[in-house]
């Protein structure tokens, strides 16, 4: 947990309104509430966001009995309050409208013109309330022929090139396109989110008027292809799968010791010359095939294979024991049990306790972000569905609690 704050957070006083669920919006909106914004989850009631039936595994009570609170669903929703609000009914759409009249930020992700038979899109709003930073996010972007269609992270790994570029190499054994082991385009879409909302409240205090942001899950994995893109734009030559090698860079990749397996991420010669020294054969580094990067990508197929002989003779641990001190990258590839084992990550504090209102305490991962005058602050567990309804609408909007009680007793909350 962090201590208390010398000043107050980066983005205190931010009101975001979160219609968004599963992954990518609500990956923004717990970045926002990190950072200070008060984020009000609004949530289908009776069940609420789609994560939240993503299990098992649940979340258990100090008894070990399931509380039905789905692990999934805790990974992306700390730091907000959830409302359930129904937004088919003219009352929940009038409550969205008042909630959004208090907002700072919107963000949602529904299919392209979704919100518009409520009144709640971008366009509608604007006229309404023309401070508010309205972030879109969608599979494809407001605009061009697959705007419609419904976009998911697997999806769009394989349209936008991530996977033509991720598993073994064509002739190798489980050759074949591999996605990435967690929805990775939709993080880099929250965080892109993130940080086109930030920029948009910056702006607004310059100009006086929010704007729209246009989010596409697509548009963010081609960008994120980086110096892939990048080799083809100005090479012309289209990557191809390499396994765990790097196309720019050897040796870069994974090797097997005689326990496991290790990785070497040499960048440079003097890595390189370092390592041939403690493995033994200084006249690698030397020779006129290995002795610079662009040698040793073109005789990669000599080098590789006769590294492998190499480091199977050591244990992953005596390599890296050897190789650590000396400067040369590496390390061994972790489980995720021995992740939250390892000493820089205990020591880093990475996984942190809540307190949890059906649990007791919820294990969730910290944010990575460190920043030295406005820590981030753990302030909310992620919450129980409509746990805080009466809490915000009695709050952001000044309704009595018997106003409340009516609109649950007619279904509208």
């Amino acid at each position: 947990m962090s201590s208390t704050p010398s000043r107050p957070a980066p983005l205190a006083g931010v009101k975001v309104l979160d219609l968004s669920r599963v992954l990518a919006g609500p990956w923004a909106g717990q970045l926002l509430g990190d950072l200070g914004a008060d984020v009000v989850k609004v949530e289908r009631p009776g069940t609420g966001d789609d994560t939240r039936a993503w299990g098992p595994p649940y979340l258990l009570d100090g008894e070990g009995h399931s509380t039905g609170e789905a692990a999934y669903f805790l990974c992306a929703n700390r730091n907000k309050r959830s409302v359930t609000i129904d937004l088919a009914s003219s009352e929940g759409q009038a409550l969205v409208r008042q909630l959004a009249a208090e907002a700072d930020v919107l963000i949602e992700n529904f299919k392209v013109g979704g919100l518009h038979q409520y009144g709640l899109d971008y366009e509608s709003l604007h006229v309404l309330y023309p401070r508010l930073v309205y972030c879109s996010i969608t599979g494809f972007g407001q605009t061009g022929p697959y705007a419609p269609r419904a976009g998911y992270d697997f999806l769009v790994q394989g349209m936008g090139g991530l996977m033509s570029i991720t598993g073994a190499p064509t002739g190798e054994a489980s050759a074949g396109p591999q996605k990435v082991g967690v929805a990775l385009t939709d993080i880099m879409t929250g965080l892109y989110a993130t940080i086109a909302i930030q920029a948009a409240l910056a702006e607004r205090e310059r100009s006086g008027l929010g704007q729209h942001i246009d989010t596409a899950l697509l548009d963010v994995q081609v960008a994120v292809l980086a110096n892939q893109a990048s080799n083809y734009l100005a090479g012309g030559l289209v990557p191809q799968r390499m396994g765990n090698a790097h196309p720019n860079i050897v040796p870069y990749q994974d090797f097997p010791t005689a326990d496991g397996d290790m990785i070497l991420a040499i960048g440079n010669n003097a890595q390189f010359a370092k390592f041939c020294s403690i493995a033994g054969h200084a006249e690698w580094a030397v020779d006129p095939r290995f002795s610079t990067n662009p040698q040793r990508l073109a005789y990669r197929a000599e080098l590789i294979p006769m590294l492998k002989q190499l480091t199977v003779s050591r244990s992953t641990r005596d390599w890296i024991e050897a190789l650590e001190p000396a400067g040369v990258p590496c390390g061994p590839i972790n489980r995720i049990d021995e992740v939250f084992e390892d000493p820089q990550v205990r020591a880093r504090s990475i996984r942190i306790e809540m307190t949890h209102p059906a649990a007791g305490t919820v294990p969730l991962v910290a944010s990575p972000i460190r920043m030295s005058g406005t820590p981030v602050e753990y302030r909310r567990p992620p919450p129980l569905l409509g746990e805080h309804t009466e809490d915000v609408l009695t709050h952001w909007l000044g309704l009595a609690p018997r106003d409340v009680a009516d609109l649950r007793r007619r279904r509208i909350v």
